[in-house]
């Protein structure tokens, strides 16, 4: 069954854009090798630039069979209330 996705909003695409690039400035300037706390500092830094606001490390529960359990998932960053953002460091081979 193939699903149907809705189109992001206007706001949502700026958003990713600004996401997108603040990651690609972060990755050219930094290169691959440092711990991924580096790269997450980097990366807020650059959202900052970009007027985006955020959080770092954030705890969001699981909502699962009608329950709430706070044991969820912690996240590099929560951006404008609505977009996850994880970071992982890469090695180069």
């Amino acid at each position: 069954m193939k699903e149907k996705f809705k189109p992001l909003s206007e706001r949502d695409e700026a958003i990713a854009k600004k996401i997108v690039d603040a990651a690609y400035t972060v990755h050219k300037n930094l290169g691959p090798g440092l711990l991924e706390k580096v790269y997450v500092v980097c990366f807020c830094h650059e959202l900052t630039k970009r007027g985006l606001q955020y959080q770092r490390q954030v705890n969001l529960p699981i909502v699962y069979d009608g329950m709430t359990f706070d044991e969820g998932l912690r996240v590099d960053a929560f951006v404008e209330d609505s977009i996850i953002c994880e970071l992982k460091a890469v090695d180069q081979f």
